[in-house]
C-alpha cells in the first residue's frame, strides 16, 4: 500500500505545470547548442564554458565595454547569405542588429553591393546612408538633421511660401540663388590682409564713388569691416562722399597727414580708430585737404600706412586720385593684390581706361593689368548716340573682368552715396565688383 502511494505520488509530480515548464526549458537549450545549418550537436562540456559575454558582443559588465564591443562589430565586414556570421560555430549571431528582408521585397538600394560610390564591406546602416548621398546632393554623411531648404524671398515662390505657412517650400528662384552666390563670395573668409587699388586717368568718371559704394558693399556682407585709404593727392572728397559733407565738416576731421605724424604711438585697433572715421561698418581714412600738403604723400610713407593698416584689417581699398605717376603711386601699386580701372561711357574715357592697363604692363605690372577689373560708369547718361557695345569692346580682352554700373542719381550728383537710395541695378554692380575683388585675393 505505501508503495502504491509513493508511485502515484512520482506520477502527480511528473504531471504538474512545474514539470512542464522545466521540460520545455530543457528541450529550448539542447536546441540553442544546435549549431545553425549543420543539425549536429556540439560537445555539452564546451558548450557549459561558453560565458554569456562570450555569446553576445553587447553583454558587458559597464556600459564602455558593450559601446567598444558595438563599435568593434560595426567594423567588421556585413555577413552575405553565402556566409552566415555564426560565433564560433555556436549558433548565434556575431552581428548586434540582424535585419529581415520580408519575402518577394524588392531590397534597398544601400544594400546593392555594386553601387558605384557604396562600400562593399560596410555595415548595411553605412551604406544606406552612402547610397543616399549619391541620390540627394545636398545630404551629408555627418550630418543628423536633414538640410532645410533655403527660404524664397520675395516673387510667386515666397507668396506661395507665405500663404502655406511654410509647409510648401519651393526654395529660391534664379534670381535669388545668384544674389546668394554673390553673398558668399563676397563675405569668403580671407587668411591675411588685402589691398585694391581704384585708380583712373581721367577725373569725374565715377572713381571715388565706386570707391565708396564697393566698400559699403563690402561692409554690408563681410563679417569683417573693411577700410578704405583716401590717397588722392588733389584734396581728396572720399569721406564726404561717405559721410556727408556736414557731418564730416563738424567732426573735427584728422587726415592722413595726422596719422603720419602719430603712426609711431598706434599699436591698436582702439588709438588706430582716432584717425579714422566711419560710414557704418566702413572704416575710412580722410585725404589731407590743404593744398600746400596734399601732394606730399610719398610712396614710402604710404606703405607705412598700409603696413599699419594690414594688421587690423583684411580688406583695403585705396582712392588713388587721377593719374599714376604722383609721389604715393609706386608703394601703392606695390602693395596692390588687385586694382579697379575706372572708366566711362564716352569715347576719351575708354580710350583713357585702355592706356593706363598697357601703361602698368609695360611698367612691370603685369600681372596687376591682367587681373584688372575695369568698372564703366554712366555718371552723365550719355546719348543714344554712344555705341556702348564698341566701348565695352575696345576694353575688354585686356582685364579679367568689365562691370558696367547705370546711370544713377545716387551716384551722378557728387553728394552723399547711401546704399539705401541707390537703384537696385546699381546695388547689383558694386555687388558683382565687391565679389570680383574678393575672388582676386589669393
Amino acid at each position: 500500500m505505501p508503495d502504491n502511494a509513493n508511485e502515484q505520488s512520482r506520477t502527480d509530480k511528473r504531471d504538474t505545470p512545474e514539470s512542464h515548464v522545466r521540460s520545455r526549458r530543457e528541450r529550448r537549450r539542447d536546441t540553442e547548442v544546435t549549431t545553425a545549418g549543420t543539425g549536429n550537436m556540439p560537445d555539452a562540456s564546451s558548450a557549459k564554458k561558453t560565458s554569456a559575454s562570450e555569446r553576445s558582443p553587447l553583454r558587458r559588465n559597464s556600459w564602455a565595454e558593450a559601446a567598444a564591443a558595438a563599435d568593434a562589430e560595426a567594423g567588421k565586414p556585413a555577413p552575405t547569405a553565402a556566409q552566415p556570421a555564426t560565433d564560433q560555430g555556436a549558433g548565434v549571431s556575431s552581428d548586434p542588429v540582424i535585419e529581415s528582408v520580408p519575402s518577394g521585397a524588392a531590397p534597398a538600394r544601400s544594400a546593392e553591393v555594386g553601387s558605384p560610390g557604396v562600400s562593399e564591406g560596410a555595415p548595411a546602416a553605412t551604406r544606406r546612408r552612402e547610397a543616399r548621398a549619391q541620390d540627394d546632393p545636398d545630404y551629408s554623411l555627418g550630418s543628423f538633421v536633414r538640410p532645410q531648404k533655403p527660404r524664397p524671398k520675395g516673387g510667386w515662390r515666397g507668396a506661395v511660401f507665405s500663404m502655406t505657412s511654410g509647409g510648401v517650400n519651393l526654395g529660391p528662384g534664379a534670381k535669388q540663388r545668384n544674389e546668394d552666390e554673390l553673398a558668399q563670395r563676397i563675405s569668403r573668409q580671407l587668411q591675411g590682409s588685402f589691398n585694391t587699388a581704384v585708380l583712373s586717368l581721367k577725373g569725374g568718371i565715377g572713381k571715388t564713388s565706386t570707391t565708396v559704394g564697393v566698400g559699403l558693399t563690402l561692409a554690408e556682407f563681410r563679417g569683417d569691416p573693411p577700410c578704405a585709404i583716401d590717397a588722392n593727392p588733389d584734396s581728396g572728397d572720399l569721406v564726404e562722399r561717405a559721410l556727408g559733407e556736414g557731418i564730416y565738416q563738424s567732426a573735427s576731421p584728422r587726415t592722413i597727414s595726422d596719422l603720419l605724424e602719430n603712426i609711431e604711438s598706434i599699436d591698436s585697433l582702439t588709438a588706430l580708430s582716432r584717425y579714422m572715421h566711419h560710414a557704418g561698418r566702413l572704416h575710412l581714412i580722410a585725404g589731407e585737404q590743404d593744398p600746400e600738403v596734399s601732394d606730399s604723400l610719398t610712396a614710402e610713407e604710404y606703405l607705412r600706412i598700409r603696413k599699419l593698416i594690414s594688421g587690423y584689417y583684411s580688406v583695403a581699398l585705396t582712392d588713388c586720385g587721377t593719374g599714376v605717376t604722383h609721389n604715393a603711386m609706386s608703394g601703392i601699386l606695390q602693395s596692390a593684390d588687385n586694382l579697379i580701372i575706372a572708366a566711362g561711357y564716352a569715347v576719351s574715357g575708354a580710350k583713357r581706361a585702355r592706356s593706363t592697363l598697357l601703361w602698368l604692363a609695360e611698367h612691370g605690372y603685369e600681372e596687376l593689368a591682367k587681373n584688372a577689373i575695369v568698372v564703366i560708369t554712366d555718371k552723365d547718361e550719355v546719348s543714344s548716340r554712344v555705341d556702348k557695345d564698341a566701348i565695352e569692346e575696345h576694353l575688354s580682352g585686356i582685364c579679367r573682368q568689365l562691370i558696367a554700373v547705370p546711370h544713377d542719381r545716387g551716384v551722378a550728383d557728387g553728394d552723399l552715396v547711401t546704399l539705401d537710395v541707390l537703384k537696385p541695378e546699381t546695388r547689383r554692380a558694386y555687388k558683382e565688383i565687391a565679389a570680383a575683388i574678393v575672388d582676386g585675393y589669393r
